[in-house]
């Protein structure tokens, strides 16, 4: 009896083994099904949150533009490029060159670059699909390859213009006040430009001269891009106001005008040169330095380094361009029956410039030398009034027209609606305050 409770005991033992056995021997079998399984349902769960939005990434053209798959190369046209130079410099075959510029006008376009401009070329797949040229901060070209044909569209951006005020006091020179007031170069350029007729900026500018502008700011999606035109100006030189605005009248005729209506274009400019000084006034007897003997000086010496405009300082026509005795190389301009003026000591003429061509004020007629009798460089400048010499800084020169009658009403009415704002603008008066330490306020 008790040996066969033993063999009982002992055959479960066996049986418990083997039912552990299997059970463990298929749980190894089943495991790698589970894992393989749940693999790839993660896998499929992936593909579907991956790609349902992208059926047109897949079904995409290689010929057509792809945020994923569009790879940019970037060139800046140099002094001496063609297109043809720039398309052999990235290993662009000239055959696309000609099908992208005979596509259209606007085509033909890509061939006339000048340098500073920027070309960007797209790539799709490593295929070339797009061409942009940016021309200028407002306007751009691009050519898209789709089908196997280019299409050249033009893009132009909206100039965002914005009224903006600077004021100033000069203590050294009116270009260093100007940039310390925040205005360009340009706009600088362009007030003493308005002011020219009436204001000797190589003579007259003093030290504590004062100026406030409201002029345009040009912006482009938010970021500025330059200046425009001067809306409104005041010019205080040595205790005397002088004040324009620019003015549109119904005919849309622009100019410059004082609040009387007196256009501030006058028939001659003060003088023929920028920002210079003057080196010999007109005199009846001058020692001549290089003829070492007195002799009358005729005209009017401007001290300007090598290579400086000179501009016509009235309308006319040139009589004479050639070399002349102690002149140098000299322009003669012809204005009317009455008026003559001479520029002499060239260094060279501007292109354009020949005997009968006729100049505007202003224009760039040549460029400043020591030709002829000269000891350094300098622009000798003449005014003959019906062949009569006449000292140029002295002499009464026709005034300036003024405006039609019927505008003036109109005129007034934005003169005073301009100047108001200037004088909001203009910071009070600061008692005591040392001048060196801070702006003016403007007399207005």
């Amino acid at each position: 009896m008790k040996q066969s409770i033993n063999s009982l005991s002992a055959r479960r033992h066996w049986l418990i083994i083997i039912v552990a056995v299997g059970l463990v021997t298929l749980g190894i079998a089943l495991r790698p099904i589970e894992v393989s399984a749940n693999r790839a349902a993660a896998s499929k769960t992936r593909v579907s949150i991956e790609l349902p939005n992208q059926p047109d990434i897949l079904a995409i053209s290689p010929e057509v533009d792809s945020a994923d798959d569009m790879i940019w190369k970037y060139e800046k046209v140099r002094k001496g490029d063609s297109l043809s130079h720039i398309f052999k410099r990235i290993d662009l075959p000239a055959s696309t060159l000609h099908e992208i510029v005979n596509s259209s006008n606007l085509g033909r376009e890509f061939a006339h670059i000048k340098p500073g401009q920027t070309f960007d070329f797209g790539y799709t797949q490593e295929k070339f699909t797009q061409l942009k040229l940016t021309t200028s901060k407002t306007r751009s070209l691009s050519a898209i390859l789709d089908n196997g044909t280019w299409t050249v569209s033009e893009e132009l951006k909206n100039i965002e213009i914005r009224t903006e005020y600077a004021q100033g006091t000069i203590r050294d020179s009116l270009f260093v006040a100007g940039n310390r007031a925040g205005l360009s170069d340009t706009t600088i350029m362009q007030m003493a430009g308005i002011f020219g007729w009436d204001i000797d900026f190589a003579l007259d500018i003093r030290e504590g001269d004062r100026f406030t502008v409201l002029y345009e700011g040009q912006y482009i999606d938010g970021e500025k891009i330059g200046d425009g035109r001067i809306i409104a100006a005041e010019f205080i030189n040595q205790g005397e106001t002088h004040r324009a605005i620019y003015y549109t009248n119904e005919g849309e005729i622009s100019d410059y005008y004082a609040p009387d209506g007196r256009a501030m274009r006058k028939a001659f400019l003060r003088t023929p040169v920028k920002f210079t000084r003057i080196s010999s006034r007109f005199s009846k007897n001058r020692w001549h330095p290089i003829l070492k003997k007195w002799r009358p000086h005729k005209g009017i010496d401007y001290a300007a380094a090598h290579g400086t405009p000179v501009l016509a300082t009235s309308n006319g026509k040139v009589s004479f361009k050639g070399n002349k005795g102690g002149y140098g190389k000299v322009i003669f301009i012809q204005h009317g029956q009455k008026y003559t003026t001479v520029y002499g000591h060239l260094s060279r003429y501007a292109k354009g410039i020949r005997k009968g061509k006729s100049v505007k004020q202003g224009q760039t007629i040549g460029y400043v030398g020591s030709t002829g009798l000269a000891t350094g460089p300098h622009l000798h400048y003449e005014l003959r009034v019906d062949g009569i010499h006449r000292d140029p800084l002295t002499i009464k020169l026709p005034q300036a027209h003024t405006i039609a009658r019927k505008y003036m009403p109109e005129l007034q009415n934005l003169s005073t609606s301009l100047f108001n704002q200037l004088a909001l603008l203009s910071p009070p008066p600061v008692v005591g305050r040392d001048n060196a330490q801070g702006t003016d306020n403007l007399t207005h």
